[in-house]
């Protein structure tokens, strides 16, 4: 087995402005990020079929389907065609536009295909999902927010955790946006993943500066030993889940996998960058001084 050694990073090299730029960079080009999507689709992410409504149609196929042979038979209706690998099956989603029955008759009467399994998601089901959603990560992140205060019952390192995690949170929704991920209840699930990742590994450096022995230095390393190589490990097996999953054509559960990548790869920057940076300089330079 191939043993994970953590660098001990020497932060006396960098003042606070430089070690903040970055995370703060990257929060403010995923902010704008969101900002042009909502500005250009009405929301700050592009929605999926369990939020905007649709059909989808998984079908057997003697040739293969590609987009152009998609809409050819349904119309402009497709949204998507995706191959389930090692198969000769194909998922095909459509917008809200479109009808089950309509689509299920044009997919029996073409010529080579046979249906295997249909559903669909009514608009007015969808709105109440975006309602949920929203409400589900906002009592999260508000839980996670009054959880952080209760145990450190300070301004500086409480706002600390909760703008690292409000950054792990926006940043893959921006990249998202960027490959195309569209938000569906898998992908919501793994924000709301995230929002738990972030604040263990938060309240992890903080308890390690704030409560235990040592410098500011080698309790911010002590805690690296351990936060760092638990992120790394996530990262790794959901890679490996997303890798998987993608060969194996499960959409859904490689859009997780990207997700948790993305977010944990930023919480990583904004835990041992941003939070470290608000953390040193609430104990040199403020209101502890």
């Amino acid at each position: 087995m191939v043993a994970f050694e953590v660098p001990e990073v020497d932060y006396t090299q960098y003042s606070n402005r430089q070690l903040i730029a970055v995370p703060l960079a990257v929060l403010v080009v995923a902010l704008g990020v969101l900002a042009v999507t909502f500005v250009m689709t009405g929301s700050p992410v592009a929605l999926g079929n369990d939020f905007t409504g649709g059909a989808e149609l998984t079908v057997q196929s003697s040739e293969p389907i590609s987009q152009q042979r998609a809409t050819d038979i349904f119309g402009d209706s497709v949204v998507s065609v995706q191959q389930v690998s090692g198969q000769d099956q194909y998922i095909i989603t459509f917008d809200d536009s479109a009808e089950i029955d309509t689509i299920t008759t044009q997919a029996e009467e073409a010529d080579g295909l046979t249906v295997l399994q249909s559903g669909s998601t009514s608009p007015v089901f969808g709105q109440d999902n975006q309602r949920l959603t929203v409400i589900a990560v906002g009592v999260a992140f508000l839980g996670m927010s009054l959880l952080a205060f209760a145990l450190f019952r300070t301004f500086v390192p409480s706002i600390a955790i909760v703008i690292s995690a409000f950054s792990d949170i926006v940043i893959p929704v921006a990249i998202m946006n960027l490959v195309g991920i569209k938000l569906s209840l898998g992908t919501v699930a793994a924000l709301l993943m995230l929002i738990g990742y972030s604040v263990d590994s938060d309240i992890l450096l903080n308890n390690h500066v704030l409560r235990r022995s040592g410098g500011f230095y080698e309790s911010t390393y002590r805690a690296m030993r351990t936060g760092v190589t638990m992120t790394v490990t996530s990262i790794a097996a959901m890679t490996v889940m997303a890798i998987a999953a993608t060969l194996f054509g499960i959409e859904l559960m490689a859009s997780i996998g990207i997700v948790l990548v993305l977010g944990l790869t930023a919480d990583l920057m904004n835990t041992y960058m941003l939070n470290v940076t608000l953390l040193r300089w609430y104990k040199y330079e403020g209101v502890s001084r």
